[in-house]
């Protein structure tokens, strides 16, 4: 029983990191494939097939975490949080876990305890790590979405807390909120300006 996982969210401005974890069962699932090289109607149909055909998994790290801990650690926190998630749906611990990317959770996570393998560019190679990938993007963009509803001004249905152009003015004209990772530049460098104006400086003192 061999599980797949990888993550969504490491380079957003805002919001959290998700993490999937899979073990692919049964019938096969057709047009399987890193998350970024398909349109996201495609990705929402193929999560739903995953979900409905196969072993899932999904764990994920805070704003407040990540800002704690660092976006490395946050993600694989996310990464350990998913496949206990993947153990209580199976029953049991996974033979071995695929992890797209260089490095693993072993000996960086103390909640991690499954052996793990890192394969560069396992989400287009390793199928079960493809699936986790696409578990992992459509679960975070839902979540985006979600709180676009509560945020409107912010964009994040289009841009799911990625620095587009839109959310980087978004930011400067409306200033962090509670969905911001304060830990990355460009959000502090938002924060640093607004503490100035408060004080009545501008970029030219």
């Amino acid at each position: 029983m061999i599980a797949g996982v990888d993550e969504a969210g490491r380079g957003p401005l805002a919001g959290p990191v998700v993490a999937a974890a899979v073990v692919l069962c049964g019938k096969e699932i057709r047009g399987l494939a890193d998350s970024k090289v398909l349109a996201a109607a495609e990705r929402t149909k193929l999560a739903k097939r995953i979900r409905e055909r196969c072993h899932v998994g999904v764990g994920l790290a805070s704003v407040a975490e990540i800002d704690a801990i660092n976006i490395f650690q946050a993600t694989m926190l996310a990464m350990a949080r998913a496949v206990e998630a993947l153990c209580a749906v199976i029953g049991c611990d996974p033979l071995q876990v695929l992890i797209d990317g260089n490095l693993t959770p072993r000996g960086r996570r103390e909640e991690w305890r499954w052996p793990a393998r890192a394969i560069v560019g396992g989400d287009a190679r390793e199928r079960c790590i493809s699936a986790a990938s696409i578990v992992a993007k459509v679960h975070r963009d839902a979540l985006m979405t979600a709180e676009h509803e509560r945020l409107p001004h912010y964009g994040f249905a289009r841009h799911k807390g990625y620095g587009t152009p839109e959310h980087l003015a978004a930011l400067r004209q409306h200033g962090p909120c509670e969905l911001h990772r304060r830990s990355f530049a460009p959000v502090a460098q938002c924060q640093l300006f607004q503490g100035l104006s408060l004080y009545g400086h501008t970029t030219r003192d």
